[in-house]
């Protein structure tokens, strides 16, 4: 039986979909969280938030995702990054997953992802758990009521967490899956209650069909000076650089905090929300993501909370550190209502350099700027992760390897273009340690970050005096008004010089080893960028 407002012409029955139960259409926040209450897959919160716990998948599983392996990608695919799955054995996984769902109420959003009308992406997302409806419904960008009587999808999502894969019947690794097939247009996910896999593929389809288009996909934050929208910034970086924080700046409008393209017209979010970590989440550093926390229908998940009064512990993390909340993005205050923005002016990588080596800002050549974005480099810390005993370095090419289904240089060769056609200015942002490595030296102060940053985006710290690291060949400004010079120089914060030089050199090595992957792949001045 079907319930809602849809395309007549392009009902679940349309696209061969058949002998579900009840199947509701385009539900609302507040009838989606109504019935998943009712459903007992969560309960409200204080100030009509949605709790839920994810079960055992309180993350993606990225070793369970594949791309199937069709004549139309076989030549475009990065499949050492993407692990194929063969068309017969994706035809047996959809066939196996309607029977499982036989019977069963799903429930069907029609979704934009892209703000930009001339290169969105239409989605179809049917789940199995109605609070999925809710979470997808307020990361991907919602048509106005009256275009849902002629949606019609480009991609069609099917989740059903309750299906358990079977790996060697549907040639995949365990009871969990997700697989993209594109010549048949469908994304199948099953064996995982974790809501942010809804998202992630519908990000890896915008990263593989973009550039065909000429459009840069972005694993990135945005945002853009007050009135306007011509002075651009977009914000690179992996988990703990400081995305989502430094590009909430109250002094600049907020385009988005983590999926955006680059198109000829300028910069558009892929998304209509946020999906914000919550631990150690406070008012008083991040008080727009915190007040959410209370905000009607925001999903909040695998976070401890008293069971009677409904109070979030942002610190105890027992259930896992990657605990978020979900909300849609004008939530946030002095968020842009159009979502788009011009060619970026700046373009920041952001990396959290654990080693202590790092300046806390460098300017990067074009060349230099692909070299540090194929590398995407960050680093974890002591603690963090079981025999992490020291800083190790992490490398995700692009700031996101996970979502791109090309090879790195394809990325990397167009935001080259990008910067060249459209002039912008790169910097490499360092939010890690000073002073020493982690241990031993400090967090780089916040303060100085955002000096520093806000000197990059009004033009004044391109007037500053440079000098060339000797390590890494990027240029670091000599002084800037309101933070300590000695800053500047991550050398002179140590207390043994030498020591310094024995780190930098470790990880110019690091840099290198892992570089070395893309040298045949790269032009001649990139390979000149390269350190080590």
């Amino acid at each position: 039986m079907d319930q809602g407002q849809v395309n007549p012409e392009m009902k679940l029955e349309d696209q061969g979909i058949t002998g579900l139960g009840y199947v509701y259409y385009n539900r609302t926040e507040q009838e989606l969280q109504d019935a998943a209450v009712a459903a007992g897959e969560g309960v409200n919160g204080k100030g009509g938030t949605f709790l839920v716990s994810t079960g055992k998948h309180t993350g993606r599983s990225p070793k369970d995702k594949f791309v199937v392996r069709t004549p139309d990608v076989e030549d475009t695919i990065w499949w050492e990054n993407n692990p194929p799955m063969e068309p017969a054995k994706f035809d047996q996984l959809y066939t196996d997953m309607l029977a499982h769902m036989q019977g069963g109420s799903y429930d069907v959003q029609d979704l934009f992802g892209g703000a930009d009308p001339a290169h969105r992406l239409d989605v179809r997302v049917i789940t199995e758990l109605t609070w999925h409806g809710l979470f997808i419904r307020h990361m991907l960008r919602r048509p106005e009521r009256s275009e849902l009587a002629t949606f019609t999808p480009d991609f069609t999502i099917i989740n059903c967490p309750s299906f358990k894969a079977d790996p060697e019947r549907h040639g995949c690794r365990s009871d969990t899956v997700i697989t993209l097939n594109f010549d048949k247009k469908m994304i199948l996910i099953a064996g995982t209650e974790y809501a942010g896999e809804n998202k992630k593929s519908v990000f890896t389809l915008l990263n593989y069909l973009l550039p065909e288009k000429g459009i840069m996909p972005m694993h990135c934050s945005a945002n853009h000076a007050p009135g306007n929208p011509v002075d651009t910034a977009v914000f690179f970086g992996l988990s703990g650089t400081g995305k989502t924080t430094l590009s909430a700046d109250p002094s600049r409008v907020l385009i988005g905090d983590d999926e955006h393209g680059w198109s000829d017209r300028g910069t558009f979010n892929f998304e209509g929300g946020c999906y914000a970590k919550t631990i150690n989440l406070s008012a008083e550093a991040e008080p727009d993501i915190y007040a959410t926390c209370e905000m009607p229908h925001t999903v909040i998940e695998n976070m401890v909370f008293d069971p009677d009064t409904k109070e979030l512990d942002f610190e105890d993390d027992s259930l896992t550190a990657n605990m978020r909340c979900a909300y849609p993005l004008h939530y946030i205050s002095n968020t842009s209502e159009s979502a788009l923005g011009g060619h970026p002016k700046n373009i920041i990588m952001l990396t959290c350099d654990a080693f202590g080596v790092l300046p806390p800002i460098a300017r990067l050549t074009p060349a230099q700027a692909m070299y540090h974005f194929l590398s995407g480099f960050t680093s974890k810390v002591a603690g963090t992760e079981r025999g992490v005993t020291e800083p190790e370095p992490t490398f995700s090419t692009c700031f996101g390897a996970p979502f791109m289904p090309r090879r790195p240089e394809a990325y990397g060769n167009l935001l080259r273009r990008k910067i060249a056609s459209h002039g912008a200015t790169c910097w490499l942002v360092n939010t890690g340690w000073t002073g020493g490595a982690y241990g031993v030296g400090s967090r780089m102060p916040i303060k100085a970050t955002r000096a520093l940053l806000s000197a990059a985006l009004d033009g004044t710290l391109i007037e500053s005096s440079f000098r060339k690291d000797p390590h890494f060949g990027f240029e670091v400004p000599v002084s800037v008004d309101g933070v300590d010079d000695g800053l500047l120089d991550p050398r002179s914060t140590w207390a043994d010089a030498s020591a310094y030089d024995k780190q930098a050199t470790k990880l110019v090595a690091m840099f290198s080893d892992n570089f070395e992957k893309y040298v045949p792949f790269i032009d001649d001045d990139v390979k000149a960028a390269a350190i080590g």
